[in-house]
């Protein structure tokens, strides 16, 4: 899919239409339908340089954009306009998502009644059509800023980090339904059914917190030896989970559990690393398949493998349970590929280049 004039920063994919998102350093947001593969729409209005776009959770009624023009802004996809300017940080925006909502948000309970649709909400954006009440930037002014979708103020700031702050994950929250739980089983549960944002950047470092509440810091990951650019967590639906009421073998629940908990990243120091966010957080294991800087990882809905891109112009799948490299597309792009993004339902991935063009792929 070619229409941009510059490298392409972001790529992502619309949970309910065959739409993609993509952004470029040409300044430009272009919607693509990523079946026909037909342009849709541009989206203009930053001024410089868009490094990031991700669709709002549910039905993907919105498109949050961040740029180094310092902004960030909400556009209503139906409309293709922009809804909404945000501003706060001191320097480029390197990252924006979704914050997923927490279990038994009232605001999407609002959504199944439909029955504020004729209030008007003052320009503000209503979270039950946002299927979200918060984004969160991260920033090269080393900070981390969770934004109130309703007022557009800065509901929160977290400066751990040291340095740009350059990437983030997000995951949605699990509802564990089930009878008596054993002690353990509790505990696990209460990491695993919390909504969580995980960010890293120049410091190495990378941070998980617990997304909705207080924004705790839920661990620590450490390992990288040069700049972490990417962070995924499982690929699945944003919003509230239902935990499998019927008990079955305890081993699968075990499983499910702790592949909810993955989290993947990817390094300049060419590693992937693939580590779990349960009791305080470990790294489980790491592949060293890329031959330049990694910028672009995922890990796939199955729990199974990792996929990821980077500056070898290389798409590389890993095997989670053999601890290999299973697949590799070389020259996926001609030049560096600066991101991947998958659909959470289909098997379908998108990827954006320094060649400025977008590709879509296939899985099988």
């Amino acid at each position: 899919l070619q229409s941009h004039s510059a490298v392409v920063t972001s790529v992502t994919l619309h949970p309910v239409y065959t739409m993609a998102a993509s952004a470029s350093e040409d300044g430009k947001i272009i919607l693509w339908d990523h079946e026909s593969g037909e342009y849709l729409r541009t989206l203009r209005g930053h001024t410089n340089v868009v490094t990031s776009v991700d669709f709002s959770p549910g039905q993907g009624k919105f498109l949050a954009s961040s740029s180094t023009d310092l902004s960030i802004k909400i556009w209503d996809v139906k409309e293709f306009t922009c809804v909404r300017t945000l501003r706060g940080h001191d320097h480029t925006i390197s990252c924006v998502k979704f914050v997923p909502p927490p279990i038994g948000a009232l605001f999407l309970e609002k959504q199944q009644q439909k029955t504020n649709t004729n209030e008007a909400t003052g320009g503000g954006i209503d979270p039950s059509e946002a299927g979200s009440k918060f984004i969160v930037t991260a920033s090269r002014d080393a900070t981390v800023k969770f934004w109130d979708l309703e007022t557009g103020f800065c509901d929160h700031t977290i400066s751990d980090h040291s340095d740009w702050v350059r990437c983030i994950a997000v995951r949605g929250a699990k509802s564990m339904i089930g009878g008596s739980k054993g002690k353990e089983q509790e505990e696990q549960a209460s990491s695993s059914s919390l909504a969580l944002v995980a960010t890293s950047g120049n410091d190495r470092t990378i941070y998980v917190y617990d997304a909705n509440d207080k924004r705790t810091k839920v661990c620590e990951l450490r390992g990288h030896d040069h700049v972490v650019e990417a962070l995924s967590f499982l690929c699945s639906s944003l919003l509230p989970q239902k935990g499998s009421a019927a008990p079955s073998k305890s081993s699968s629940a075990a499983s499910t559990n702790s592949t909810w908990d993955y989290l993947a990243s990817g390094s300049r120091d060419r590693t992937v690393r693939l580590w779990t966010v349960a009791n305080g957080g470990s790294c489980l294991m790491t592949f060293r398949a890329h031959e330049n800087w990694v910028r672009g990882v995922l890990v796939h809905p199955s729990g199974n493998h990792i996929i990821s891109c980077g500056d070898d112009r290389s798409i590389r799948v890993y095997d989670i349970k053999s601890n290999r490299c299973m697949r590799t597309m070389e020259d996926a792009h001609p030049h560096f590929v600066t991101s991947l993004s998958m659909h959470p339902t289909l098997p379908i991935m998108v990827s954006g280049g320094v060649d400025h063009t977008v590709k879509c792929w296939q899985l099988d």
